[in-house]
C-alpha cells in the first residue's frame, strides 16, 4: 500500500520536473531553439492552439527561427501571438513564412531571464510539495482507519520525505543548468 502511494508520488513528482523542463525551454538564451515559440498559443479560427501544430520550425542559421505555417491564412494569426507572448522577439513576416532573429541577450536582460527561471523553479517546487501534502494526508487516513501501524507511517512519512527532497534537488539542478545557458555570452 504504501509502496503503491511511493510510486505515485514518485510519478506526479516526475510529472512537476518535466512541465518544468518544457516551460524553460521556452526561455531564450540567445540562441535560436524550436522551444522558444512551440508553446505559443496562437488564436486560431477562435481556438487556441500551439505554435507547432500550425507551423514548421527551422533553424536555419544560430541566430534566426523561420515559421513555415501550413495554412498561409494563419500568418497574421501567428505574428499577433509572437508578439503578444513574453518572448520579446519581433517577427519578420515576408507574406508566406515568419522570420524570427534572435538578438544577443544584454546584461541586464540575461538577469531577468534568471529572475523568471527562479519563479518557475520556486512553482515546481511548490508542486512537489502540494503532492508530498497530498500524499502525507493519505498516509494519515490509512493510519487512522488502522489500515498501516505506527511504524509504518513513520517509515512512509520518511520515505516520502526523502523523495521529496531528491525531487526539490533535481529542480535545483535543472534551475542552475538553464541559469548557466542563460548566463552564457
Amino acid at each position: 500500500m504504501i509502496k503503491g502511494m511511493l510510486k505515485d508520488a514518485s510519478e506526479r513528482m516526475s510529472g512537476a520536473i518535466d512541465a518544468l523542463k518544457s516551460d524553460l525551454a521556452g526561455i531564450r538564451t540567445g540562441r535560436a531553439t524550436p522551444g522558444l515559440v512551440q508553446g505559443v498559443k496562437v488564436e486560431y479560427y477562435g481556438v487556441p492552439t500551439p505554435l507547432n501544430q500550425l507551423a514548421t520550425i527551422s533553424i536555419p542559421e544560430p541566430q534566426l527561427l523561420v515559421i513555415r505555417p501550413y495554412d498561409p491564412a494563419s500568418l497574421a494569426a501567428i505574428e499577433k501571438a509572437i508578439l503578444k507572448s513574453e518572448l520579446g522577439l519581433t517577427p519578420n513576416n515576408d507574406g508566406r513564412l515568419i522570420r524570427l532573429t534572435i538578438p544577443r541577450l544584454t546584461e541586464e536582460r540575461r538577469h531577468e531571464l534568471v529572475k523568471v527561471v527562479g519563479r518557475r523553479l520556486e512553482e515546481a517546487r511548490v508542486a512537489i510539495r502540494n503532492v508530498r501534502r497530498d500524499e502525507l494526508e493519505d498516509l494519515r487516513a490509512f493510519e487512522k482507519e488502522k489500515l498501516i501501524s505506527q511504524d509504518e507511517f513513520h517509515r512512509g512519512k520518511d520515505d516520502l520525505q526523502d523523495l521529496t527532497d531528491r525531487f526539490i534537488k533535481q529542480t535545483g539542478e535543472v534551475g542552475k543548468r538553464k541559469d548557466k545557458e542563460i548566463m552564457e555570452v
